[in-house]
């Protein structure tokens, strides 16, 4: 579930870790997974990483970085960007799982079964195993790796000329954190390859916003880990992440147009939002006494909202229901009904994260063999009907684990205080039954359910009384104080 702004103390309350990493093994237990591989995957993928299959084409000159979270290993993308006349060249090195992996070998066979890698707090449970992952099919720096590597060319305003992918050799010259990019920008002592990432990124948001796409600038709601202690705190974006986030899509726009022209692919879609629910919105705009003209779009619309407003978090919140309902479709030959993402405004395809989702192997090697003129191997078709079901249970599980990881830190932090009140804001309120909803608590950063028997305002600041706080269950509940 989308996460809200919260201001926090220099003081945050805390829980204790290793209670914690006890509850988080439960979890896993209800879930029936583990960071553990069997031992003949595990044995795999040492061997594996022994012997990479390296492709002829050497870009090692050109100067990719990688710009991740700080503590991030399974790093899938290292970017260069160059100017080219009065447009840029973007050149995006995908980390080749393929080099590792072989069709029907323990490692991929295990991957079908996980289909993703699940987060929650410092307990992930990883899609391939280390060996690999943050090893040695990660880009780390410094490091010579087997890579897709995608060559787009842009126009001025950061529309697409012309794009291909070819696997090549490469090498990240640092590994860099967004907060680390971002205060360099800053403060001006930025690498000028990051001056053209912002240029990109403000072009291709501009892009998106002429061809309709949103996206929700909500924070996310994150686990700080210090020694033992566990805390809560909501994040907001720095510039950097979007603008990076920008040439991951690009990639994924480039990939899909690669499949719809061979009517071959497997693409991530998102059907339009239904009327209904576009004023349902407006109902909702109205409640909170935020103006939305009807001459403007619902991606206009989301584009004014600002989430360190009361009343406009609740809205953004609100609008991620039309947002729900994501899927993936496999097709060879046939052009499905529907292509698009509703929420990009195009046709896409998830191909950047490959050592994290399983879908995103088999659309990278669809997309190098369409780009160089090959027939796509039979191995891929053969699993196109089944990756879409894959993905829908793998993305199930990672919602449901994550959310659970954060239920239990949410309980344990707030354990001893209930009963108290706390600054919050109420941004969802139950259609059905006005009296039940889900506020968002300043201090620490929680988001519950809520009740009042009068009914709940939304979008309206509210002390929150905690009735209720337990570990076990994993369990919040607040009541209007």
């Amino acid at each position: 579930m989308p996460r809200r702004v919260v201001r926090l103390r220099d003081e945050v309350l805390s829980a204790d870790g290793e209670t914690l990493r006890a509850g988080v093994a439960a979890i896993q237990a209800e879930l029936d997974v583990a960071p553990e591989f069997p031992p003949e995957v595990e044995q795999a993928a040492q061997r594996a990483a022994k012997s990479p299959r390296l492709p002829d084409l050497d870009r090692t000159d050109l100067p990719f970085v990688t710009i991740d979270p700080a503590t991030a290993m399974d790093l899938d993308q290292a970017l260069h960007i160059e100017r080219d006349g009065d447009g840029y060249t973007v050149h995006y090195a995908i980390a080749d799982v393929g080099a590792f992996v072989s069709p029907g070998d323990p490692l991929d066979e295990e991957a079908h079964r996980r289909g993703e890698t699940l987060y929650g707090a410092d307990s992930k449970v990883p899609l391939y195993p280390k060996a690999l992952s943050e090893d040695a099919a990660s880009l780390l720096a410094d490091q010579v790796r087997p890579a897709l590597l995608w060559t787009i060319e842009l126009d001025g305003d950061g529309g697409t000329v012309a794009g291909r992918v070819e696997r090549a050799r490469v090498r990240s010259r640092a590994k860099l954190s967004y907060a680390e990019v971002q205060e360099q920008l800053d403060n001006g002592t930025a690498d000028p390859v990051f001056s053209l990432l912002k240029e990109v990124g403000e072009r291709r948001l501009a892009q998106e916003a002429e061809r309709g796409g949103v996206s929700l600038p909500l924070p996310e709601q994150e686990v700080r880990i210090d020694g033992e202690h566990w805390s809560l705190a909501f994040r907001q974006q720095h510039p950097v992440e979007q603008w990076n986030a920008q040439i991951s899509l690009l990639t994924g726009m480039t990939a899909a147009a690669f499949m719809v022209t061979a009517k071959t692919g497997l693409l991530r879609t998102l059907a339009p939002a239904d009327p209904r629910d576009v004023e349902r919105l407006r109902r909702t705009a109205r409640a909170l006494r935020i103006d939305w003209p009807e001459t403007e779009s619902y991606p206009e619309f989301v584009r004014s909202l600002d989430p360190a407003t009361s009343s406009h978090a609740a809205m953004l919140v609100a609008c991620t229901r039309l947002l729900r309902g994501s899927g993936y479709v496999g097709f060879a030959g046939e052009l499905p009904e529907h292509t698009g993402h509703s929420a990009i405004a195009a046709d896409y395809a998830h191909v950047t994260a490959p050592l994290r989702r399983l879908v995103d192997r088999y659309a990278g090697e669809i997309c190098v063999a369409l780009s160089a003129g090959d027939a796509v191997p039979g191995w891929v078709i053969d699993r196109l009907g089944e990756l879409p079901k894959t993905m829908q249970g793998s993305t199930r599980r990672a919602n449901q684990y994550e959310r659970a990881v954060l239920d239990l830190v949410e309980a344990a932090v707030l354990q001893e205080y209930v009963g108290e009140s706390f600054d919050g804001v109420v941004v969802e309120v139950d259609d059905r039954d006005q009296r039940k909803g889900d506020v968002t608590i300043r201090e620490p950063a929680v988001e519950a359910p809520i009740r009042d028997q009068g009914g709940l305002p939304l979008g309206t600041d509210v002390r929150a009384r905690l009735t209720a706080a337990d570990p076990q269950t994993r369990t919040i509940r607040f009541e209007l104080a």
